[in-house]
């Protein structure tokens, strides 16, 4: 996917909030911190399990079935067991909507 693409209103996501969306059948979770939003793609990659309902610390998000931690606005692994980091999906605010863009296909 080489284009941006809308996934929500921004005013439909408030501070500390996340939601997960259907991003051409990547399921993308889209947190808000800070007054910024990241997306991460929502699979550990420990053992391909959702991610988004995990636990969240600050800017990290911590794995519900085994506990691995990783940095929302980098994707960056902090604990294991996982060692691999998380995808992330770049973001930008447009015309009130909150669009995305996997630059992995590009």
């Amino acid at each position: 996917m080489s284009d941006w693409i809308d996934v929500i209103a921004d005013s439909a996501l408030a501070e500390g909030e996340h939601i997960v969306v259907d991003v051409d059948g990547v399921a993308a979770a889209l947190f808000r911190l800070d007054g910024s939003v990241y997306a991460i793609e929502d699979v550990c990659t420990h053992d391909g399990a959702e991610i988004a309902s995990g636990r969240r610390e600050g800017s990290e998000i911590i794995c519900p079935r085994h506990g691995a931690r990783f940095c929302l606005k980098t994707g960056k692994v902090l604990r294991g067991p996982a060692y691999e980091n998380l995808p992330c999906l770049s973001v930008r605010v447009a015309n009130g909507k909150i669009q995305v863009k996997d630059e992995r296909w590009d």
